[in-house]
């Protein structure tokens, strides 16, 4: 079977053109690739389709290649201009085809380009090392066509209005094709069983996969399942995996409180309805059920159920999930759940979650 081939995030992208720009400004030379560093360290070499001086600075561009994923800005041009500025520092703004954030609850403050923390961060180390001392710079970022591309991504659901978000946490885009995909995920699994593990934590990316080895958990006991929640408790179980502790963002999770187990937006959503069921058994008012339906994103909730008082949801969350995962595993798999927010601070867990933390030797803050 051949392997799916890994794309780059327009985060990465965005950071390649910066680069590329500012060789062109400070050197007067164009290259045809750069290289870059990934969050994580590695290095990679981005081509760069083009790069040329302006009246006050310099521009380049690079096309988004996004491997075998069905990712719909693949192919989108990603252009960053450079222009020097008389104080020190790095100004990131947004340009054509790159949204603006309109509403709260998400990685980026309202009013700001959607251009989020890791790219930013990845644009900022890109460009220090060839800045002279002192010296300021001012990046846009923009994306011709992106206004059009954002209508068939969540943007216009999230408040992200005039075009595409500059995304990545790992600066890679992973392929999420096809079958392939999960086939590369159950060895994980096995992987685990090999070294002994008998109790293993499933989160759904790199996010939670980082939180949960920096409380303390076994890196080989860590699985992500990417959206693939179902599939992969099925995988545990028919490998007689005894224990799961699942652990991740509530905006994934609580889908799965709703039975949902293929996460993917594009299959199924629920979040609001399912936050809204819960808090209306607590008794939560009518106003804040409504205010819940209309909420762009779980974490946007987040203060409203606490200046309700009604922090008690999440472990009736967390609850329905582990139930719904041990019926999917004919009860012969023990299953906790915890949930975070998008700063990474525990929102809620259920009894067990708390018994298989003990197991895994977790050193969290639980109240």
């Amino acid at each position: 079977m051949k392997a799916l081939r890994w794309g780059y995030s327009t985060g990465t992208c965005a950071a390649a053109a910066s680069k590329a720009a500012l060789i062109q400004l400070l050197q007067n030379r164009s290259v045809e690739s750069v290289l870059m560093e990934l969050p994580d360290g590695h290095p990679v070499e981005i081509p760069i389709a083009k790069a040329w001086r302006t009246e006050r600075g310099a521009i380049a561009r690079v096309v988004k290649d996004a491997g075998d994923d069905p990712d719909v800005t693949n192919g989108i041009s990603v252009l960053a201009e450079v222009d020097l500025l008389p104080a020190k520092g790095i100004v990131i703004q947004g340009g054509a085809g790159v949204g603006t954030v309109t509403k709260p609850g998400l990685a980026v403050a309202v009013g700001e380009p959607a251009i989020n923390p890791v790219p930013r961060s990845m644009i900022e180390r890109a460009l220090m090392p060839l800045l002279p001392p002192g010296q300021g710079l001012l990046v846009t970022i923009s994306a011709p066509g992106g206004q059009r591309l954002a209508a068939k991504t969540l943007n216009p659901r999230l408040g992200i209005e005039g075009g595409i978000s500059i995304l990545g946490t790992s600066g890679l885009v992973r392929p999420m094709s096809d079958q392939a995909y999960l086939d590369s995920l159950v060895p994980q699994i096995d992987q685990a069983i090999a070294l002994g593990y008998r109790t293993l934590v499933f989160t759904p990316g790199g996010m939670g996969s980082k939180q949960i080895v920096n409380l303390g958990a076994p890196p080989d006991a860590v699985v992500q399942t990417s959206n693939y929640v179902g599939q992969m408790l099925d995988a545990a179980l028919k490998r007689r995996v005894k224990r799961i502790l699942l652990f991740g963002h509530i905006g994934k999770l609580i889908k799965v409180s709703a039975g949902v187990f293929q996460t993917h937006s594009k299959v199924a959503d629920a979040r609001r309805e399912t936050m809204a069921a819960h808090l209306a058994l607590l008794g939560a008012k009518p106003e804040l059920i409504a205010e819940v339906m209309q909420a762009t994103t779980i974490d946007a909730v987040i203060p409203l159920i606490k200046e309700h008082g009604l922090e008690m949801v999440y472990q009736y969350l967390t609850a329905a999930a582990s139930r719904n995962c041990q019926q999917r595993c004919e009860d012969k798999v023990l299953v906790g759940t915890a949930m975070y927010r998008l700063d990474g601070t525990i929102l809620g867990y259920d009894l067990t979650a708390i018994s298989l933390g003990r197991r895994l030797g977790l050193k969290w803050q639980l109240n």
